[in-house]
């Protein structure tokens, strides 16, 4: 029998099958030893095979390819992966330029891996109402940014509604990952969207707040017909995770474009003479943030550099 995860709490996973039908599974225990360094082996939004007992015991036996999957270093397990959700038709990044401020580092790393593992990134900016002078115009600055390099931007208010029916138009009929730091009002987008999800959502979100952290409690939404959500916990930082040193610019849209003018073919873009993204850097072609993120990822690869107040 054929089913996809849609709920994950650590060594118990709820798979929804064809007929609608919700069953709740474990893995076996010889699962884990192929090979799969993660944490989570099973993620939100595989599709999976199970096997179910006379005794009414379910258990997933296969894991079928995945289309895509958001993965990130898991923050205590330095050589372990997390993979918050898979099998997504889009991801909507939720940032908030103040109250509180999302770093760019953050936004940068979320975006590389998401890159590296093929899923499209809408990133959401909330809280526009709250924003002063001042934040606006770094926000206006921050898309203005992101929309050069290729990735769309929304600004929304989940309080005002400003944005929200837009938001919800890009949702619909797709499988959507919700990802984004604690107190980027997350759950208020949801309510602003579906509220009966948003209940379901409250209901995971007081668990985490109440210290069960060691939980892995991802679940997954019908927030209108045949348009899913996934909604996660709140990720304090992203470490990017199997990334080889040379191919972290390969997921920086706009270096990997430039790259093709290095003078080297094995160009780090770090000191090397010829480089067209220094050049591009020292021209005001690139983003001086996006830059400080790239080395900040290079910079993964000393032990201990991972700091999860990115």
């Amino acid at each position: 029998m054929q089913g996809t995860v849609i709920k994950s709490s650590g060594s118990v996973y709820d798979v929804r099958c064809a007929g609608g039908e919700v069953i709740e599974c474990r893995v076996k225990g010889n699962f884990r030893l192929k090979g799969i360094k993660s944490t989570n082996p099973v993620a939100v939004g595989d599709y999976v095979e199970i096997s179910v007992r006379e005794d009414g015991t379910a258990y997933i036996v296969d894991i079928m390819p995945r289309k895509n999957y958001i993965v990130r270093k898991a923050s205590n397990l330095s050589k372990q992966s997390h993979i918050l959700a898979a099998n997504l038709d889009l991801c909507f990044l939720v940032v908030t330029v103040n109250h509180p401020v999302t770093s760019t580092t953050f936004i940068d790393r979320f975006l590389a891996s998401a890159e590296a593992y093929r899923v499209p990134v809408v990133l959401v900016f909330n809280k526009i109402d709250l924003y002063d002078e001042q934040d606006n115009d770094e926000l206006d600055y921050l898309v203005a940014l992101y929309e050069s390099i290729g990735y769309s931007c929304l600004k929304v208010s989940a309080t005002s509604g400003a944005g929200v029916e837009e938001l919800c138009n890009m949702m619909r009929g797709k499988v959507s990952l919700l990802a984004g730091n604690s107190g980027v009002g997350k759950s208020s987008l949801v309510n602003a969207i579906s509220p009966s999800v948003a209940a379901k959502v409250g209901e995971i979100s007081h668990i985490h707040d109440t210290g069960m952290h060691t939980t892995t409690y991802t679940q997954m939404f019908e927030l209108m017909p045949d348009s899913y959500i996934v909604d996660t916990p709140g990720v304090k930082g992203f470490g990017s995770y199997n990334m080889d040193t040379e191919e972290i610019a390969h997921y920086f849209v706009e270096f990997f474009e430039l790259s093709a003018n290095c003078r080297y073919g094995n160009c780090t873009h770090t000191h090397e003479p010829g480089c067209a993204v220094l050049e591009a850097l020292e021209e005001g072609r690139i983003a001086p943030s996006r830059y400080q993120s790239y080395l900040s990822m290079l910079e993964d690869k000393d032990e201990g550099k991972y700091r999860s107040s990115e």
